[in-house]
């Protein structure tokens, strides 16, 4: 597929840039409608959603423009204020600020075939739906528990930790929930789940833990045994890295497992709104959470769904264990800025004094 690959400015002051994509109508209309997506998700990583899509619309054009989750949310808002047309679609990972559009009214009410069918910790008033089921896991460097067993749950990775002392002192990694979003809502969640989270998070302080932005940089520090542990990493991004790398292996807590999604939904201005709730359509159908789960291998939401890399499937093995994230109101808490720099400044002090 012919694909143009733009450098885009934003329309307003401060946003930064945004790497677009589009693929013409597969029908070969050049005059064909053009959907455009804004999303957090790599665009080399939304090829075959946007193929599937595109075999089932080919009389559409598809505009997927690249960008992170604030900036999202940022241009949604700007836009929809200065009363200019926005993205027809919007997916992200950061769940707080999806929700936020909706509950402020810059996301449509979208009435679809599988609304009714969607779990209802899933589905925010039939405008922000949760597409993806994505645990936080541990990660593991295989070699380096070739005679010690992996700890399973968090009072058992403090023991890790108290025991192997300087052994370890250095090699263990985490968000850093400062500048992670994901980072940041899985310690929330952690606070809200377990009351003593800052055992763990001390724990790590005193073993030296390093602290990342991104998953990769803590699975590649894994994957070539320069860590041992990786604390709370998004398990979509630990089982592609499993994948590919045989001494990665994966701990899903045995005491809680938090779940994140990624959320989508047809902002209020979208220039193409029946385009936009098209594409949603088609990411909470069989196929399309299908080609989600075997192709993109992060596990599908959707109840019609089977397989291994599923919630249905994950929810009969592990029950109770699994903690989703609804996606509600009580999200926002922490955008309050004094609640986010309270927690942060509690992180940073428990960090520092160990």
């Amino acid at each position: 597929m012919r694909r143009v690959f733009i450098s885009l400015l934003a329309f307003w002051p401060g946003f930064a840039l945004a790497d677009q994509a589009f693929y013409p109508a597969k029908s070969g209309n050049t005059d064909a409608p053009v959907l455009t997506v804004y999303s957090s998700l790599d665009e080399p990583l939304a090829q075959p959603m946007i193929r599937g899509f595109q075999d089932a619309n080919p009389d559409v054009a598809v505009r997927y423009e690249d960008m992170l989750t604030g900036d999202i949310y940022d241009r949604i808002v700007r836009e929809t204020d200065a009363g200019k047309k926005t993205a027809d679609f919007a997916f992200s990972s950061a769940m707080d600020l999806q929700v936020k559009l909706s509950n402020d009214g810059y996301a449509q009410v979208s009435n679809l075939p599988m609304s009714a069918a969607w779990p209802k910790w899933a589905n925010w008033r039939n405008t922000a739906y949760a597409l993806t089921f994505e645990p936080a896991v541990f990660v593991y460097h295989k070699p380096s528990f070739a005679h010690e067993p992996v700890p399973s749950s968090r009072a058992e990775f403090v023991d890790y930790l108290k025991r192997k002392g300087n052994e370890v002192y250095g090699r263990i990694g985490t968000y850093d929930i400062e500048r992670s979003g994901v980072g940041f809502l899985f310690m929330a969640r952690d606070q809200e789940q377990f009351g003593d989270i800052w055992s763990v998070i001390g724990a790590m302080g005193a073993a030296g833990v390093k602290l990342y932005s991104t998953s990769s940089a803590i699975l590649e520090r894994v994957a070539d045994g320069r860590f041992v542990l990786g604390y709370n990493i998004l398990g979509s991004y630990a089982a592609d890295w499993a994948s590919r790398y045989p001494d990665v292996g994966i701990v899903l807590p045995k005491d809680y497992t938090v779940v994140m999604s990624r959320i989508g939904l047809v902002p209020q201005a979208a220039g193409e709104p029946e385009l936009g709730r098209r594409y949603l359509t088609f990411f909470m159908s069989r196929e399309g959470q299908t080609i989600m789960a075997r192709e993109l291998q992060i596990p599908a939401v959707s109840p019609e769904v089977a397989g291994e890399n599923t919630a249905n499937t994950l929810q009969e093995l592990l029950g109770a264990q699994l903690r989703p994230v609804p996606v509600s109101p009580g999200l926002m808490v922490y955008l309050d800025q004094v609640k986010r720099a309270r927690l942060i400044a509690h992180w940073n002090e428990v960090l520092r004094t160990q």
